[in-house]
């Protein structure tokens, strides 16, 4: 076996090797290796392609290209291989320069010669450098903006490049050198990148939204610059800066190619030197004397020179390519002609061998044939195993969202209990106070723990939105003194049951801030109830704001003397679920996780200090600047800061309600929709004293909406068959419920199920646990607003006539109503079952539609129309009391005598008499 598989492959080497030896090639490889800092760009890529093209110009160079990524300890690791390779000479492009310094330097001491270059090291120990003059390269840059401008003074900012660089540090100095000399121009502000365009573009964007006033922008590289004017773009100011960058390629995102489209007023040409660097290789290693720093040649490409450059650029690529041609071109011929030269040497060696390459040529067929059963069942095996692996991770991700969403479905099912707690509490305390008791600690006691644990729900629900980053920043302007004030009185009873001095302090009254209240609320509340939680009896709490009156920030301090933190233990306060070792009580440990989130999105800081007791810092800036327009609102919504008044001191005084107008004997109605029976049970028992109640559970709301047509609708959004919303935009879009005022009360109290449900048509948007006296309220105003539109449409009957000129179902319909009914006006047939015929709608649904708009019935509302007409006629025209009865439909003028009268106090004939 072995003499069949391996001795033709030992005869093959044999003749290859004579052959390779009888190629004519004189001299020995050159062993080039190039540690190359990174290939990810442009620069850097033309560098290693003329390395290798020039390379390839010589057949004894073997030239071997590492790439470290960016990363200095593969560098370094790249560098040692190659000392350990013992390379006849070693090319090196330092990432950073401190680093680089000592295997540079191991190099040389291991005997092998060191060329640098782009980048210096530390200290000059290397066998030579290449590369452009970074310093000139700065100055070339600097010169090129003072001599382009005219202006009294240059405001200019500096990208530089990465830190620890050397052509960083050395174009930054070449380019302060010349500006610092010229007293009108001044260096705005430098911005550190690390030579890509994403590095910069954050930093850049905050300094064009403070101070747009710039007028040149100069770049160590042409990508970072790239990045600054996109940036400078999208804010609408690329046409009032000028950029300048350095590299000037010519390729289709190089400086020349954003020269010619205007992008750059100019770019600095720094040639790559890896032709150079090959050529310098040689002269070393055939002991020439050569220069320690070869410096390559640099100018400035502008729009006068740019497409000279270009077509320049163009035809040395075009040189190259047919260069590269050619070489592989003679490559062809010389492997052809050493070919046909031994061809004769091996052709009697490969008669001796060809019996056994036919015996290795079957035995091989085998052999492959058995490879690829192995391989297709291998690759099956991958295949399957794949395919369970993403199953698995596919059903790892389900079962992690259905938990979540478990979560949110539980912390918002919770909110419907609570509202049922806290709005019997508040019942009960309505009931005490209209008898003067006072109510018992234990019922305060379970009011305050139903507000706790709500608290505690929405902490719970506002990190899932943390987590999802799904929280809308919805600023306006606030008094901050009095926004710590109210929240300050809330905690006021505590402090003053374990008798804790609790203060609050500021500098400035009238200080305003622009913060989301709502979030602000929270962060208080948690700072506030972990001062409480952890401060022992006659202790001390205290908030302190300061304004920074000379600088553009607040500062809001919240101390206790409390247990306070570990100090090895600050930095991971404000991670998720935190507790500290000293920490005995119950505690979720994410309200503080949440409250820095908060602050960051209002782009502030906090941080925490422990030395006796606890110190939380909020910082936060003044003014709007560093908010977005999309995030400054006028009306800030409410804060949720409902607080029953336990004490008998001050009884509720309830005239300032809104007073529904009374109905005749008869009460308003009103549809339920829930699908908590206890919830329903409650709101039937607390309202069927003023309403007629109805209730639906869900899964009849429409058809009972319908069938009852109510004055106003509640509606949960959770419900069996249809959500609210959906209930809400049919009734809205139904010409037979369109009027009815709708109430959502639900326990999604997400910005974007707020927005759902106004576009559904909600009139009134309640989250859960919502106060029983504003739900009361809530009611009553939307009843009292119907009434207010209804005494509008009494008294307009004849202007509702054009349906284009209002905007609303309701008034289309009246229009429709009073053209059909002046339509027939003459017909004394004409009855309230033709009118709802035509109309669509049952007679009795027109009925209670007319109803609840007008406030009478439909019948009284077609004589109101025919009596108006009558009263017309008669001031207008000369027909006589009879035609114009039959005229307006009535069926006797007797008939219309009596009716006249009854609405207008005196017959036809007196009226006319009376105009």
């Amino acid at each position: 076996m072995f003499k069949t598989r391996y001795t033709p492959l030992f005869l093959i080497a044999i003749l290859l090797f004579l052959a390779s030896c009888s190629t004519g090639k004189e001299g020995d490889t050159i062993h080039i290796g190039f540690s190359q800092a990174m290939s990810d760009d442009d620069w850097r890529r033309s560098m290693n392609d003329a390395m290798e093209l020039q390379a390839s110009l010589n057949p004894n160079i073997d030239l071997t290209i590492r790439d470290a990524n960016y990363e200095v300890q593969r560098q370094i690791e790249q560098i040692e291989a190659f000392i350990a390779d013992s390379l006849d000479i070693l090319i090196v492009s330092p990432i950073q320069s401190k680093p680089i310094t000592p295997v540079v330097e191991r190099a040389l001491d291991a005997g092998i010669p060191v060329i640098v270059v782009d980048r210096k090291t530390e200290n000059e120990k290397y066998t030579a450098y290449l590369g452009a003059d970074n310093i000139e390269v700065g100055r070339n840059a600097a010169k090129k903006i003072i001599s382009s401008n005219a202006k009294d003074s240059i405001r200019i900012v500096e990208i530089r490049g990465m830190a620890g660089s050397s052509p960083a540090e050395e174009r930054s100095l070449g380019f302060a050198q010349i500006i610092n000399s010229y007293k009108n121009a001044v260096i705005v502000q430098q911005i550190q990148g690390d030579w890509e365009k994403e590095s910069i573009q954050g930093q850049f964007r905050e300094l064009l939204q403070k101070n747009s006033k710039i007028e040149y922008v100069f770049a160590h590289n042409d990508r970072m610059i790239r990045g600054a004017w996109e940036v400078a773009r999208d804010l609408g100011l690329e046409s009032t800066i000028h950029f300048i960058g350095v590299d000037g390629l010519n390729s289709p995102d190089g400086g020349i190619r954003m020269v010619e489209d205007g992008m750059l007023k100019a770019t600095v040409l720094y040639p790559t030197g890896g032709e150079e660097a090959i050529k310098l290789a040689l002269k070393i290693l055939n002991g020439e004397s050569v220069p320690k720093n070869n410096i390559l040649t640099t100018t400035i490409i502008d729009e006068v020179n740019a497409e000279i450059m270009k077509n320049q650029f163009d035809k040395i690529n075009e040189q190259q390519e047919e260069i590269e041609n050619q070489l592989v071109a003679i490559k062809q011929q010389e492997e052809l002609y050493y070919s046909q030269n031994n061809l004769l040497k091996i052709t009697m060696a490969l008669l001796a061998i060809i019996l056994s390459l036919a015996l290795y040529s079957v035995y091989s067929i085998f052999a492959i044939r058995k490879k690829n059963r192995q391989l297709e069942l291998t690759n099956r095996k991958i295949t399957v195993q794949r395919n369970q692996i993403e199953k698995i991770a596919k059903e790892v991700e389900e079962i992690n969202e259905a938990k979540l969403n478990f979560f949110t479905w539980l912390s918002h099912e919770f909110k419907t209990p609570i509202t049922l707690i806290l709005s019997s509490i508040e019942s009960i305390n309505d009931v005490a106070k209209e008898k003067g008791l006072r109510l018992m600690n234990e019922v305060e006691l379970i009011y305050n723990n139903s507000n706790r644990l709500l608290r505690l729900i929405n902490q719970l629900l506002d990190f899932r939105k943390v987590e999802d980053r799904k929280f809308t920043l919805r600023a306006s302007k606030t008094n901050i003194f009095t926004f710590s004030k109210n929240i300050f009185k809330e905690f006021e009873r505590e402090a003053k049951k374990r008798n804790i001095t609790f203060k609050l302090s500021i500098n400035n009254e009238d200080m305003e801030l622009f913060i989301d209240r709502n979030l602000m609320d929270k962060v208080y509340f948690n700072l506030l109830s972990n001062a409480f939680k952890f401060t022992p009896e006659n202790g001390k709490i205290e908030i302190d704001i300061r304004d920074h009156v000379n600088e553009d920030t607040v500062a809001i301090h919240f101390r206790d003397s409390g247990i306070g933190i570990p100090e090895k233990e600050l930095d991971g306060v404000f991670q998720a679920f935190f507790r500290g070792s000293n920490n005995r009580k119950n505690s979720s440990g994410i309200g503080l996780h949440v409250s820095k989130e908060f602050i960051e999105i209002h782009a502030g800081t906090i941080e925490v200090r422990s030395f006796h007791g606890t110190e939380f810092i909020i910082t936060l800036q003044k003014g709007r600047a560093h908010f977005d327009e999309s995030q400054i609102i006028a009306d800030q919504d409410l804060v949720d800061t409902n607080i029953i008044d336990f004490s008998s001191e001050h009884l509720v005084d309830e005239n300032y309600l809104v007073q529904v107008p009374e109905r005749d004997q008869e009460n308003y109605s009103v549809l339920i929709i829930e699908d908590n029976r206890d919830l329903l049970r409650f709101l039937k028992s607390k309202l069927k004293s003023e309403y007629d109640i109805h209730l639906s559970d869900g899964t009849d709301a429409i058809e009972k909406a319908f069938e009852i047509v109510p004055d106003i609708v509640l509606c949960d959004i959770s419900l069996p068959n249809k959500n609210g919303f959906e209930i809400c935009e049919i009734l809205k879009g139904d010409l037979r419920t369109s009027h009815i005022p709708t109430i959502i009360l639900t326990a999604m109290g997400d910005k974007e199920s707020y927005l759902k449900g106004l576009e559904s048509g909600a009139d009134l948007y309640l989250t859960k646990p919502f106060s029983y006296s504003i739900l009361v309220q809530s009611i009553k105003s939307l009843l009292y607003n119907r009434e207010k539109l209804r005494f509008y449409y009494t008294s307009n009957i004849h202007k509702i006539e054009d349906s284009d000129a209002f905007g609303n179902l309701e008034q289309r319909f009246l229009s429709e109503v009073n053209r059909l009914i002046k339509d027939n006006l003459d017909n004394p047939n004409f009855s309230v079952e033709n009118l709802a015929e035509h109309l669509n709608i049952s007679r009795v649904q027109l009925y209670r539609k007319v109803k609840a708009l007008m406030g009478i019935s439909i019948s009284d509302y077609i004589g109101n129309i025919r009596l108006e007409k009558a009263k017309s006629m008669l001031e207008n025209t000369s027909l006589t009391v009879a035609e114009i009865a039959y005229a307006t439909g009535f069926s006797s003028p007797n008939y219309f005598s009596t009716a006249f009268k009854n609405k207008y106090g005196m017959p036809p004939g007196s009226f006319r008499k009376s105009v």
